[in-house]
Order: C-alpha cells, then structure tokens, then sequence
C-alpha cells in the first residue's frame, strides 16, 4: 500500500511529466537506475526510434508504477543528479525558477531550435569541449555527441549537442552563445544573438508571456538532424530577453558606473578587501553588484572558479537583493537565495557548490561554517568562497554573527603565516567587502574612542581602506517638535493612583518617576528579587506595576483607548490564568483579588477619559498635525513614521486608518514590524512583510509606520518625509531613517513624547555623527604601514580574547553542576515542581519534562497565538501550574507525541540551594540534560494504549 508521501510523490511528477519530458537526458539517467529487468532496454529502444520526448515519458511512467520500493523518489531525484539532470531534479525538489526566468528560457530553446538548420555548421568537437569546460556538458554528453559525429558526421554530431545542451538550468544560453564568439562562429553568434530593430514573432512573444506554469508547458520541438529552410529564420530576430542578455555580446547588460562610485570600487576591482561606506540611497549594493561581475568575470577569464555570497542581517533583504540588486546577473551566472524561512537551507551546501552567487542570512552561512569545521557532512568552507560581501557591516562586532564568521576568516588568516613560514600551501580565504551607510562610534565621547571603534571595525573584516566617495549630500529639513507639558492628564492620573495603591499594598518606594523607563527597569528588579525570595505578594504587585507603567508610556504616545485596551487585555489574561477548564480550583490569593477588584474599580472612569479627546497627549497632536502638512503640501507625499514598540506602530495605523480628515487627503497607511517573537504583539511573516513594501513601492500604500526593522537596507525608495516618533537610538539609526528621505526636498522630524528624552538624545547623535565623519577622515589619511600595524594588533587582541572566551566555556563545561543538584520552582507560588533529573533535551533547544508525577502539577489551555508551525513539530497551548494559573510552558506536538515543553524564566531555579530568578535562556544555567529518547518514550505509550486512544500518561 502506498504511502501519504507516495501519493505526493506521484502527483508532483504527473504534474511536472510535460516539463520533465522536455529536459530529461534518459540515456545518461538509466546508469543511475535500479529498475525491473527489461525496463532499462525498452527506455533505450525508445530513445533510439523515437527521440527523447518518448523516452523520457516512458522513463517517468516506469518511476511512477507501483508497488514504489523505500525511498524510490530520492532515489530518482539522485539519479537525475548524478545523470547531468540537474535542472529535472531542481523541478521535482520544487527549486522552480521564477516565471519570467522560466518564460525567457523556453523562448532561448525555441530560438536554437529554429536556427539549429544554421547552428549544425558548427565546428562540433571544439564546441562540445568548451561546453564541457563551462559544465553544459557531462562527459557522458561530450561521449555521445563525439560517437555520433565520428559515426554519422558532423552535422549529427551538432545536433545531438543542441539537443542536449536545451535541457540545461536557464542561464546557458548567454554562456553558449559566448563560446560561438571564442570559438570565431561569428556567423552563428550574431545568428542568435538577434538585431534590435527586429521584433519577436507573435508566438514566441506569446509563449514569453504566458506564465510558465510547469503543468503547462508548451510541447517541446525535437531538434531535428536534417537541413530544412531558413525563411522562417529572418522573421524571428532580436527579443527584449536576449537585448538583456546582451545582443551583441553575450553578457548581462555592462553596469555603468557614476564617478563616486567607481572611485570607491577601484581597491575592490584590484582584489584588496574594503569598506564601501556610502550614505543611503547612493547605490552601495550597485557597486556591489559591479564588482561581482567584475570578480567573477576575471575569475572565469583565468580558468578558476568564482563563488560569491551575499550576507544580510534581515530576512527580507535576501529576496529583496534576489530580485532587484543582482537580477542583473541571473543570465550569465547562477544566482540563489536561501534564508531562515527558504526550504533550500537545508541543503544549503549544495546550493554553494551548484551556484555562482548565493544570497543569504549571515546565521545559515555560520551554521555550516561550523558543519565543516566539526567535521560534519554538508558543510561550507571558508576556502570554497572566493568574494563574502557583507551587507551592512558595521554590525561586526563582538556576539554579532557577522564576527564569528570573520573570526574564523581571521584566525585562519593568521594560521597562514606560520604555513608559509613553513613553506607549506596556505589555505585560501576569500575577498572580503564590507557595505555600509554608517560604522558609528559605538558610544564614544572623545574622536580617539570614535577612531579606535572604527579601525576594530576595520581589523574584523580585514580590511586595507574604507572608502568614502566625494558625493553631494542631499541635505534634508530638519526639525525637532518639542512637546508642551499636559495641561490635565486625568487618564494618567486614575492609572498612577492605581500605581500608587499598589505601592502601599506591598510596602514598595519607588525612587524614580512613574511613566519612565527608569521606572520600568525598577519594577523588573522587585519581580526577580521577590521571586527569588519567594514573596509572592511583591512579586506580582511588581508585575502588575510594570505593565501599568507601560500603559503610562503608552497614554503618552498614542490614544488612551489603546494604552486602556493594553491594560484591558493584560488583566483578561490574568484573570483568565485563575480559571481551569477542568473547573480545577486554582487559588486566588488575597493580592490578586485586591489587584483584580483595583482594576475594576476604577475601569468605568478610565474608559470614559479615554473617550474625551480633550485630553489626548500633546505628541499625538503634534504628529496628526505633521502628517496632515506633509500630505496637504506635496503632490505626491509618500513618508515613513518610526516608532519603538510593536504595539504603537499598530495603533498608530489603526488611529491614522479610523481618522477621516486623513482619509480626505489621501493617507494610506500600513505598519511594518520584526519578524521575531520576542515581545507580546504577534510578528509579521516574511511574506506579510515582503506585501507591505511590495504595495508601498507600487504607491498603494503611501505612508509606513514601522519599528526599528525598516531603518536599515531595506531599498524602500521615493520617501519625502520621515518622522521619529518619540524613539531615537543611537547616530547609526538617525543615519539609516534619515536616508529613507531619498526624494528631493524631503524632511526629517523628529516629534518628542514625555520621558522619551529624544530631543537631547537627537542633538547627541548629531555630535556623534561628526565625530564619526572626522574620525573616518582621520583613519583614511594613516600611513598605510601605520594603519596596518594598528589593524594587525587589534585582529591579534580579537584572536586571544576569543581563545580566553572559549577556554572559560571548557572550564565552565567542566564545572557544569549534576542535574540532580538543580531544582525548579513556580515563580508565582514557590511550589516545588521538579528536579533537573526529570529534565529532558530534545534537539538541543527543548527542555521537557515526561515524568507521571509532573502531569499532574499542570493544567492545559489552549493558546491561538502559540500553535505555529515547526520543522517537525508544532506548540498546541500552553501549560499552566494547577494551584496558581501561572504558565509555565507549552504542549509541544513532537513526531506525533504530546510533550510539555518547560520555558525556564517562568520558574525560579536552585542550584545547590542557590535561587536564581533572572534565568531568561536554558543555556544560562550551568547543567547538561540528557537527550529525550523518543524511541524509549514511544514504545511505552505504544504498550500502554492496546490500540485506544489514550491521554498522555
């Protein structure tokens, strides 16, 4: 009986037959083939009478029948591979090439085909080896077109080439056609390299349009081996797809270059590692792109191999430099992208090998870095790479992953000399090029502190200059709107009286104002302090009390509906904690009923403030007043709005979405936020992202309100004014959402919000901006043996620094404590839950606990928010403790089992009678779990069910 992935399996192919029918080489696959006897001669008899359409289907109507043996399919899809059927194998692992890549390659076959009469004069054996030399040929290829010309003349011999050469990844046409020029077929070059005055015959231009859907593809045309007519030849000539590939040459279209940028290029071109540090929207990744050709296109001159990887810090970039920056490149070399939520890093070294560029996040690179170095399968060497381009560098620095990956470039580099010393070979590292709008001065006060940041900058990337062209800034208007102090905020008033009961509830003096940060940062404080000391009354008077101040700060920076709609929800939650399904009695102790009823009490009076707008904050004010200039005195007034908080960019949209008097100007806005699931306030997919932007550029959207994610490298272009909204970071973060203004006569403003502090903080990043562009000037004027010197000893420093950091891990491995000598308790109630023996690891990331006796500690609910989707597994609700509420975790569904997964902060943990109560990550404790034995766990519950359904035990 087939299984469900069997019947997949089958539907993938039958979908995919017409296309696979196109592309497959049957010949070369059979070899590779455990198939029924006589099958094997009945595809070859196939081949030999009716060509390669016929046995390629008959070869897919043998892999389909059935009874399938185990893992028949990935044994298919390994014989396409090792068979020189790369590009089939790509369709059945769904690496499809976009519609356009797809559409653009179909009309390239039926161009060969249509002037293979011509092409069959080629001089087929010097052909055939350069193809091979450029991998579009195998040598089983190479074999079968030789055997025929030798036997049946030249022209057959050419046919059999183009016949094969068709099935090819897209990208081979341009690479074809070049060796025509070098093999000096002009005829034949400028033959289908096409004439730009012509135009394209009406059903070639039909069949680029039409979507290349792989379940409907266009009948393929054999190549055929006699002579026929040229007539039909002179009305199919030049296309916009070959004018890309480059009609005349056989290239990509030539980037040009401004003046700036090529300054800025020229080290890099000459193969010496650089900074390119260019303001945004001055065209970094075009230089970038450049100087990938260039490299690349000097590596092949030479007869080497050239691999290039792109790294980002942020998911959408990778699509983003995908589709746009090195688009360009696609029709003369192999591009691919893969990030976290790409399928492909999976097989991400296979990836590497196959293409010529890859894009991808900096983490996936470093994970088969360390592949290879522990002497894993599937790994990636620094020495397989020839160009690292890192997208905004200034993010290499200490525990930024962009540095381990530069250590290990370092050390390595450094291991070489001693090699050479002992005249030994030296192990190649790759060029490396460093983007960036801005390296800042990581926090210093003096311009010494500001030029030694840089130069560790500089010593982590190994690089020999930072490159700053002569460009014309644009300058941009700049204001600063203070705020005026409330005349009344009775909101704020009822939610610190509030505050303040709680304060003499639990005997607690706060020092520092209600409504800061300061304040914020106290309250978490009393929480681990009363949790280790197992006071349960402060400890959740200090919960409470940071969520009010948190709907403090948020009364000052949007509506009082959605700071008491923040404070509505977090007390559903907690009241919500106190009630079991199974109507199992969960204490409420005395606090918790005072909290409750406080809340209560003063509910009906917070909700009628909120709804007088009288009273609203004065930021808010001055922000619906700023955007209704910028939209009432541009033409077309496309902006962006950062915000701190999730949460504020969501109620700002939705203000700005319920406000008529934007709606009357045409205000269409959209929030924008991470992709992470670090806050409360559910993320954004890469694909909800990547819509945004998408309806943004094309001016569906014209105004984003966004968190921090949108300030650096996404090419969010055509904005005329940007706002910060009561959140100003650091001088790199100004630089960064001071240049999403690329548009001419575009503003920056920044509006202040009480306690934020964003004015000063302004004025600071503005020093510091000048600081860091003295310094940067400074550097660029060292003696280069001076500036080599200092960048030698820092990389020194960095080296030793990490050997003490990892000696301390071993040590600290040494001294990891006994599982038994750690205990664990419910942070709210104190009760005792488990030992570390009942701890079990599962992929070395889950901690859970199958013990009979913890099952009966806990209570489950269900938890929308937390049922996403996992490699193989997925969250199904939460845990919760059965005598307080208080969560504890989550019910994980690992390979068809139900698991309590433990989350540490939500406990207070004793290690040899020591607490801790401010654990946030497993891997802060000092103890090794054993590994959950599924197959032990699976077995048990297998004898215990006799076939029923059954609860876990």
């Amino acid at each position: 009986m087939a299984s469900d992935n069997d019947e997949i399996y089958e539907r993938r192919i039958e979908c995919l037959r017409p296309r696979l029918q196109q592309i497959i080489k049957a010949d070369e696959v059979l070899p590779h083939l455990q198939l029924e006897s006589g099958r094997k001669e009945q595809i070859t008899q196939k081949l030999n009478t009716e060509g390669y359409k016929s046995a390629a289907d008959l070869l897919i109507s043998v892999v389909v029948e059935r009874p399938h043996t185990v893992g028949w399919f990935g044994a298919f899809v390994n014989a396409l591979i090792h068979g020189g059927n790369a590009h089939a194998a790509d369709y059945l692992q769904l690496n499809l090439p976009d519609p356009e890549v797809e559409a653009e390659n179909d009309y390239y076959v039926q161009l060969i085909q249509l002037f293979s009469p011509s092409l069959q004069d080629m001089k087929t054996e010097e052909v055939s080896t350069r193809c091979l030399a450029q991998r579009l040929l195998t040598n089983a290829d190479q074999e079968k077109i030789l055997a025929e010309k030798t036997n049946n003349g030249n022209k057959r011999g050419a046919t059999e080439l183009l016949n094969r050469i068709v099935k090819c990844r897209p990208g081979w046409f341009s690479e074809f056609r070049e060796i025509l020029r070098v093999t000096e077929h002009k005829h034949l070059y400028e033959l289908i390299g096409g004439s730009p005055e012509c135009k394209k015959p009406k059903n070639v231009a039909a069949a680029e349009e039409k979507p290349a859907e792989s379940c409907q593809s266009e009948e393929p045309m054999e190549i055929s081996g006699t002579e026929g007519s040229q007539n039909d030849a002179t009305d199919l000539s030049g296309c916009p797809a070959a004018e890309a590939a480059g009609a005349t040459g056989g290239d990509p279209e030539e980037i040009s270059l401004r003046d700036y940028q090529m300054e800025v290029a020229r080290p890099a071109l000459e193969g010496e590692n650089i900074i390119i540090c260019l303001p945004t929207g001055s065209g970094k990744t075009r230089v970038a792109v450049y100087i990938t050709q260039k490299h690349l296109d000097s590596r092949r001159a030479e007869g080497k191999p050239g691999k290039v990887v792109v790294l980002v810090n942020k998911i959408p970039l990778v699509e983003q430099h995908f589709s746009t920056e090195f688009s360009s490149l696609k029709l003369k070399y192999k591009v691919e992208r893969v990030s976290g939520d790409s399928e492909l890093k999976i097989s991400f070294a296979n990836i590497v090998e196959r293409n010529d560029i890859i894009i991808c996040t900096a983490q996936i690179l470093e994970n088969y870095l360390e592949r290879a170095s522990s002497g894993e399968d599937e790994g990636v060497k620094l020495s397989d790479l020839t160009l690292i381009i890192i997208d905004e560098c200034h993010h290499t620095q200490k525990g930024e992953v962009y540095n381990h990956i530069m250590m290990r470039y370092l050390k390595q580099k450094h291991k070489n000399k001693r090699l050479i010393k002992e005249q030994k070979q030296p192990v190649p590292l790759p060029q490396i090029l460093g983007l960036t709008a801005s390296p800042g001065v990581g926090g210093a006060k003096t311009l010494n502190k500001a030029e030694e940041h840089i130069l560790r900058i500089c010593a982590n990337l190994d690089v020999s200059k930072i490159m700053t062209g002569s460009i014309d800034k644009k300058e941009l208007r700049k204001s600063i709107l203070p705020i005026e102090p409330r005349k009344e905020d009775p909101f704020g008033c009822v939610v610190k009286t509030i505050m303040t009961a709680i304060h003499e509830h639990a005997r607690l003096f706060p020092t520092c104002d209600l409504g800061s940060q300061n304040y914020e940062q106290w309250a978490v404080q009393k929480e681990r302090e009363a949790a280790k000391d197992g006071d349960q009354t402060v400890r959740v008077c200090a919960e409470y009390l940071r969520r009010y101040n948190e709907g403090l700060i948020l009364s000052n920076t949007i509506r009082m509906c959605d700071a008491l709609s923040f404070l509505n929800k977090f007390h559903e939650e907690q009241i919500k904690k106190k009630t079991s399904q199974d109507e199992q009695n969960i204490e409420i102790t005395e606090t918790e009923r005072f909290l409750f009823n406080l809340f209560k009490d003063k509910k009906e009076e917070l909700e009628k403030l909120a709804k007088d707008p009288t009273y609203e904050n004065d930021s808010l004010s001055k922000l619906r007043t700023k955007i209704l200039q910028e939209f009432s005195s541009r033409q077309e007034a496309r902006g962006i709005i950062f915000t701190k908080t999730r949460h504020s960019a969501m109620s700002l949209s939705q203000w700005i979405e319920e406000n008529p008097k934007f709606a009357d100007i045409g205000v269409k806005p959209s929030y924008f936020i991470g992709g992470g699931d670090q806050s409360d306030t559910k993320p954004m997919t890469a694909a909800e992202q990547k819509d945004v932007l998408k309806r943004f550029k094309t001016g569906e959207l014209n105004l984003l309100i966004a968190t921090t994610v949108a300030e650096e490298g996404l090419d969010i272009k055509a904005c005329n004014f940007v706002i910060r909204y009561g959140h100003v970071t650091n001088e790199i973060a100004m630089i960064q959402s001071q240049g999403r203004g690329r548009a001419e006569d575009s503003t920056y403003t920044v509006v202040d919000v009480k306690n934020s502090g964003v004015a000063e903080k302004e004025y600071v990043n503005e020093y510091r901006e000048k600081m860091m562009n003295k310094a940067i000037q400074k550097i660029k004027k060292y003696d280069q043996s001076v500036y080599n010197k200092q960048i030698t000893e820092f990389q020194i420093q960095a080296i030793m620094e990490e050997r003490v950091r990892q000696a301390n891990q071993k040590k600290k491995a040494v001294k990891d404590e006994n599982p038994s000598a750690v205990k664990f308790s419910c942070r709210n109630c104190t009760k005792y839950i488990c030992s570390g023996e009942d701890i079990e690891i599962i992929e070395n990331m889950h901690r859970v606990n199958v013990t009979p006796q913890f099952r009966n500690l806990f209570i489950q609910r269900e938890n929308v928010s937390l049922q996403e989707r996992r490699l193989d597994y997925e969250t199904n609700g939460v845990i919760a403790c059965s005598g307080c509420g208080q969560t504890w975790g989550s019910m994980m569904l690992y390979r068809g089992i139900e698991l309590p997964c433990l989350h540490v902060k939500n406990f207070v943990v004793d290690i040899n009678t020591k607490k801790y109560s401010n654990c946030t990550r497993w891997i802060d404790l000092p103890v090794k779990f054993p590994d959950f034995d599924y197959i032990e766990h699976a077995s048990l519950m297998a004898q215990g069910s006799d076939d029923e359904d059954t609860e876990w035990p």
